[in-house]
């Protein structure tokens, strides 16, 4: 009998994921767990912010070292939530095989865990290529809002 609770394949199938082009990627943590930092807000004229703590810190240094370990790679914009991050890649030409974003996320995230002493993250993340300039603008303002609108969120939860 095959098993009906195989997981959906959330990768495009055929698709080379070391072609250039702008992707947009999310990252969650572990049972969505609010291990990055909080949203904080002094009061509703002020816009909310994102807090980092120790953990969100080591995201966010890891995410900015990107473009050193590859340099066909530019993180073009990112924030991080309570419990997951979301970027903006970039993949440049690159006369060799560059690296996937499959490669890039999986080091990301093992150099995440490495430096904090333990994973902190799903097994897996979410993709889209992103195919226009009308979509990469609605991400990156999607991006630039999520703390805004964090108790929206999909993944919101009470912390």
């Amino acid at each position: 009998m095959e098993n009906q609770y195989r997981k959906k394949p959330n990768r495009l199938t055929g698709f080379d994921y070391s072609t250039p082009g702008y992707y947009f990627i999310t990252i969650c943590t572990k049972n969505y767990l609010c291990l990055l930092g909080k949203i904080v807000s002094e009061n509703e004229l002020i816009p909310a912010v994102m807090e980092l703590n120790a953990a969100g810190q080591i995201v966010k240094a890891v995410a900015e070292e990107i473009p050193y370990h590859y340099p066909s790679a530019t993180l073009d914009k990112y924030t991080i939530m309570p419990n997951h991050v979301h970027m903006i890649l970039v993949l440049k030409d690159n006369p060799q095989t560059g690296p996937s974003i499959h490669t890039i996320i999986q080091q990301f995230k093992r150099a995440v865990s490495i430096r904090i002493g333990e994973s902190i993250w799903q097994p897996r993340f979410y993709d889209h290529i992103i195919r226009s300039e009308r979509e990469y603008q609605e991400i990156w303002k999607y991006i630039d809002n999520n703390p805004a609108k964090w108790a929206l969120d999909k993944y919101y939860h009470e912390m």
